[in-house]
């Protein structure tokens, strides 16, 4: 046990030291949005996230640097069917389905998101940049729009950053689709328009 401990200890300072020596090429942080549906007639999707933030800068050149980034997050929805005629009289049991498709429902979301990032400095302290991610995700409620379990996210970002001291600070406007790629019986899907506030530090 007190070997396992102290190969803990080593790995975690070898990690240490790698980063340091490399410029600070990680960066940990975390990040809070929430969004809300595109306008339509058919369904409101309100939602809330957090999320884990590990930045690895790839490459800098003279005008951009280049990231990847791993997302962990779990995001907090709430939905509801406006438009019942959306539930094909064709479907089985339809008219139960639209009774219960058209309550509120809560419906919770697990991902694991996988980032490129292009960033352009403006100054020393302040850069813009857009992402890119999309990752796997685990939905725990079948709605009319989409089958419960696997799905996939994808999100599209332009970011501001302001850097205190080693502190970053982020706004990121985004839109997000989520949709299963027909891996399920249901793949309507949701589009919203989210923002995020984030933090960040060097390891």
């Amino acid at each position: 046990m007190t070997k396992r401990i102290l190969l803990c200890l080593l790995l975690f300072s070898l990690l240490k030291i790698y980063a340091q020596n490399n410029d600070s090429r990680f960066l940990l942080g975390f990040n809070y949005g929430f969004g809300s549906e595109f306008n339509n007639k058919d369904y409101t999707f309100v939602n809330h996230f957090y999320k884990a933030q590990l930045y690895y800068k790839l490459e800098e050149t003279k005008h951009f640097q280049y990231e990847i980034l791993v997302q962990p997050e779990i995001n907090f929805a709430k939905h509801q069917l406006l438009n019942f005629y959306f539930v094909k009289p064709e479907t089985p049991d339809f008219e139960q389905k639209r009774e219960e498709y058209t309550k509120l429902k809560d419906i919770h979301e697990y991902v694991l998101n996988l980032g490129f990032l292009i960033r352009k400095p403006v100054s020393k302290n302040i850069s813009v940049y857009l992402l890119g991610s999309v990752g796997p995700m685990i939905t725990d409620t079948e709605t009319e729009r989409m089958s419960n379990g696997f799905a996939f996210a994808d999100v599209l970002a332009v970011g501001f950053s302001l850097k205190w001291k080693k502190i970053q600070f982020d706004i990121r406007p985004e839109v997000r689709h989520v949709s299963n790629a027909g891996l399920g019986s249901t793949n309507a899907g949701y589009n919203t328009k989210n923002i995020e506030f984030g933090i960040s530090y060097p390891l």
